[in-house]
């Protein structure tokens, strides 16, 4: 059976205790991404495996990742071809195939790593993404997925696609929309409002989906 695995990116926006603490009690395992290994120590959390290159971790971090007492260490070369969320995502497809994938402290920070997190994340399909932010639950759609949310009247609701051919149909909104195009990065999609339970589809492409707090 598919497991779900929290990551804990290393964005310097870090959620709050409450939150993680939240998540890691949801999820089966927890992967630390570098400085995302402080965000679990502030929260009195461990984690299962620590993959990175140590290059932002804190010293109390970095002594333990050197002890490598208590959880499993994927060290990097910092001068390596690929990010320590790519390796990370690797390790998830490595240890649990077809894990759900839940990501925190992947928002915020420098734009360009913010891109980079999101590109990443949705190259992931072989199971449900999530991004889960204090203000935020996000949720990766590609082609033939849905997104049913209940209990959520009047909130904030953004679709924004991240592919260019995207079709998506939504019910349950203030503005819905059926089999409609989405243009790349376009804004047809932001600031709607949940009227009910929603149901989104996603018909071609890949989308994400914001529901704010």
């Amino acid at each position: 059976m598919a497991c779900k695995v929290l990551v804990v990116c290393g964005s310097p926006v870090v959620a709050s205790t409450d939150l993680l603490q939240q998540l890691a009690g949801e999820c089966d395992h927890i992967v630390a991404v570098d400085r995302g290994l402080d965000a679990l120590l502030g929260a009195g959390l461990g984690c299962d495996v620590y993959v990175g290159d140590a290059d932002t971790v804190s010293d109390e971090g970095r002594a333990l990742v050197d002890a490598a007492a208590d959880f499993e260490v994927e060290r990097h070369d910092p001068y390596k071809d690929y990010t320590d969320l790519a390796l990370a995502l690797d390790t998830i497809r490595r240890r649990w195939p077809a894990a759900e994938v839940v990501a925190t402290c992947a928002t915020g920070g420098r734009p360009d790593m913010a891109l980079s997190v999101l590109g990443l994340l949705a190259s992931y399909a072989d199971a449900p993404v999530w991004i889960e932010e204090d203000e935020v639950t996000a949720r990766i759609l590609h082609k033939d997925e849905t997104w049913t949310i209940e209990g959520a009247e009047g909130k904030t609701f953004s679709i924004i696609a991240i592919a260019p051919n995207t079709k998506v149909s939504e019910r349950g909104l203030e503005w819905e929309l059926d089999h409609s195009p989405l243009g790349l990065l376009a804004d047809t999609g932001i600031s709607n409002v949940v009227r009910s339970t929603a149901k989104i589809q996603v018909h071609t492409g890949t989308v994400i989906a914001y529901l704010y707090k």
